[in-house]
């Protein structure tokens, strides 16, 4: 199948927040696309639901080379703080299953996650982030 042909490539992707072994919700995010080394151009937004998936991203334009998802999750850590409602969720179900922490420093030593990839048309890319306050860890999901 020629590049001409192939259906167009698509990206998912997942949260899993490790301090609490949870589900990363509401965290925003943006798709940006470029073809070689174009300038980036956003392509569509969205923001992670209660299972930390974000569902509705477009399929990639034709030509498209390069990816890049941006997680804007400082605003989730700060939501996520000792105090906020959302945190006090997340201490509850810590607390219920009781091998996660009920509570986490506070911040993010990463304001920002920003993952680019490279993709071929007619592919599906699904980009699982592990994320914490001080780190996180990325692959290429199935």
């Amino acid at each position: 199948m020629s590049s001409e042909t192939a259906a167009p490539a698509s990206v998912s992707t997942h949260i899993l927040d490790t301090s609490v072994g949870r589900p990363a919700e509401g965290v925003a995010l943006t798709l940006s696309v470029r073809s070689g080394r174009d300038a980036w151009t956003v392509h569509g937004t969205g923001r992670t639901d209660a299972d930390g998936r974000c569902k509705n991203l477009p399929a990639l334009p034709e030509g498209t080379t390069h990816v890049r998802i941006e997680f804007e999750t400082e605003a989730y850590f700060v939501s996520s703080r000792p105090g906020s409602s959302h945190q006090h969720s997340v201490n509850q179900q810590a607390e219920e299953q009781q091998d996660a922490p009920a509570l986490r420093d506070s911040g993010a030593f990463f304001p920002e996650v920003a993952i680019t990839f490279a993709v071929k048309p007619g592919e599906h890319y699904h980009v699982p982030l592990l994320l914490n306050p001080f780190g996180y860890s990325v692959y290429r999901g199935s």
